[in-house]
């Protein structure tokens, strides 16, 4: 006799089946969701519904979300807006020992290259135990994510004395945190913007033989460039290091607690006892077109879309900017050649570029991909320029470039607010 009963019996709904093969059915999200993302197929196997694997984002494109992060997927719900993800919280209480990072903080304004400093700090910190990475930061400042960029503990030294070109003050105040913290390491950016200098005058003053161009570092040994970076040295790794981009990932997981840390001794009566012998005169005039591309921070780039050069060229002069083109606009004889941005001209670092008419050719998108800031302007709201760009604006080129000089006229350039102003305009990105 069969022991084989009804129960054991596979029965098949071949109109739910049906429906839930179909996405326009009105029926179909709740017998898909009934059936908890499986679906039968006509040779009577469980399958996995596709379909599923994600969720609807608000502007109505599907997203894959493979690590089942959003439960308002399931049966095919749609997002209503976009959840604000809480990085946990790292905590360093009663620190037993610091690594110490000087940033250039270019604009007020943690660099990428600061952040990737940040990074190897905290891996340098992991190899010991209980230790914080300190942030020293000078003067005025606009960065408001240092919790998000690795920082633990944080120095903010105010006052006018470290405005400008103040190598004497700031090495000062670096030397007292050196006293009264002693930190295991002091890292520095390798880079034109002060921290290479800062870096030598704080070796020199401590007698120590500090790494430079340093891009692999663990608590026994760095590797640097040498050679004009044809070649590797290997040594062990010293008390400061100056280091290259990209020698570290920057932290994006967790945030920190950012706490301030004081500074004994320091306030107004000390910087009045303090020598000075530099004294900061303010930049120098200088050509914007006579800057090179590869070191021009502020760009006004120039493409297809530009039939007015003259207005053009005279936008650049208004603003103060190193004017750049497209492979476009160089072949067709408007712009030299030493004028195009790209992966077949110059790859650009600017803090602010500024695209004028270009629709973003790959090669293109690929020179200005160490960018910071990218501002379009363009008629087209579907190009590849205009969905890279921090801000778009979708209008005809020479009515904006015409508002711009206006407005360039009404607040006149000069050498003692330079900076000011390519701030202001990276900040306006």
């Amino acid at each position: 006799m069969s022991d084989f009963s009804s129960d054991n019996i596979i029965r098949r709904d071949p109109r739910a089946e049906w429906i839930a093969r179909n996405r326009l059915h009105p029926l179909h999200d709740s017998v898909v969701s009934a059936g908890r993302g499986e679906v039968r197929g006509p040779s009577g196997l469980l399958r996995k519904n596709p379909h599923l694997v994600g969720f609807i984002g608000p502007n109505g494109i599907k997203r894959i979300d493979r690590a089942n992060t959003n439960s308002s997927a399931i049966g095919g719900k749609k997002w209503s807006a976009p959840q604000d993800v809480v990085l946990p919280l790292h905590q360093v209480v009663n620190p037993e020992g610091y690594i110490v990072v000087v940033p250039d903080m270019v604009g007020g304004r943690l660099t990428a290259h600061d952040k990737d400093i940040l990074g190897l700090a905290h891996k340098l910190a992991g190899e010991h135990a209980n230790f914080a990475v300190v942030a020293v930061c000078f003067g005025e400042s606009k960065e408001t994510q240092f919790d998000l960029a690795g920082v633990d503990r944080l120095i903010h030294l105010f006052g006018s004395e470290f405005d400008g070109f103040a190598p004497e003050a700031r090495l000062s105040a670096l030397m007292q945190i050196d006293a009264q913290y002693q930190p295991q390491h002091w890292l520095f950016p390798d880079s034109i913007n002060g921290g290479a200098d800062l870096a030598s005058r704080l070796a020199a003053r401590l007698g120590e033989r500090p790494a430079t161009q340093a891009w692999q570092v663990s608590a026994s040994k760095t590797v640097c460039r040498g050679a004009s970076a044809s070649t590797d040295i290997t040594r062990e790794t010293p008390k400061i290091l100056m280091l290259l981009e990209e020698c570290g990932d920057a932290i994006d997981e967790t945030r920190h607690e950012a706490l301030p840390l004081d500074l004994d001794g320091y306030g107004l009566d000390y910087w009045e006892r303090a020598e000075s012998r530099l004294v900061d005169k303010g930049l120098i005039a200088v050509d914007p077109n006579a800057i090179p591309l590869a070191e021009a921070e502020f760009i006004l780039s120039a493409g297809n879309g530009i039939h007015n050069w003259d207005q053009f060229h005279e936008c650049a002069r208004a603003l103060g900017a190193t004017e750049g083109a497209s492979r476009v606009a160089v072949d067709d004889g408007f712009m030299p050649r030493a004028r195009q941005v790209g992966a077949s001209g110059t790859w650009v670092t600017a803090r602010l570029y500024l695209a004028v008419g270009i629709s973003g050719a790959i090669q293109h998108m690929q020179g200005i991909g160490q960018c910071d800031k990218v501002i379009a302007i363009n008629t087209d709201a579907a190009c590849d320029m205009v969905k890279r760009a921090d801000l778009a604006v979708v209008a005809d080129s020479e009515e904006v470039l015409s508002e711009l000089i206006k407005l360039a006229q009404q607040y006149p350039l000069s050498i003692d607010n330079v900076s000011n102003v390519n701030e202001e305009n990276s900040d306006a990105a």
